[in-house]
């Protein structure tokens, strides 16, 4: 017989908490589990291989509904290698403009930084006027 889990034993085996498992699952990426006589949800090694996986597709920047559609892809009998490779492609994309958008935000900080470059007491300070602006 394959091996169940209570939620909290497939919390603990995949190192989320309690409410991450129920909160995938009302989301949809991991099957409602069967539940035993007395109510208990049981999680099967399916829903750990499937946590791991939402948790290492995040790790890669996906937001839950693309990990819902890998999800998906994945369980397909051909998984679509191209399919999965214009994903990443479009990660790729979006992290590299986060990435550009952060540069510029570290530039503007790094220019009102030196704005006040000297430090000291100053009866207004440039960096909060700037804060003012329209």
């Amino acid at each position: 017989m394959d091996r169940t889990y209570t939620t909290g034993q497939l919390a603990k085996k995949a190192d989320v908490n309690i409410q991450t498992i129920r909160f995938y699952e009302k989301k949809g990426l991991i099957d409602e589990p069967m539940r035993t006589s007395s109510g208990y949800r049981q999680y099967s090694d399916i829903e750990v291989t499937q946590v791991h996986f939402i948790k290492n597709a995040q790790k890669l920047g996906f937001n839950l509904r693309e990990i819902k559609e890998l999800l998906s892809m994945s369980l397909e009998t051909k998984a679509q290698c191209q399919k999965v490779k214009n994903e990443i492609g479009k990660k790729k994309k979006q992290i590299k403009e986060k990435i550009e958008q952060l540069q510029l935000i570290q530039r503007a900080l790094n220019h009102l930084e030196n704005k006040c470059a000297k430090g000291g007491m100053k009866e207004k300070c440039p960096i909060l006027t700037f804060l003012y602006e329209d």
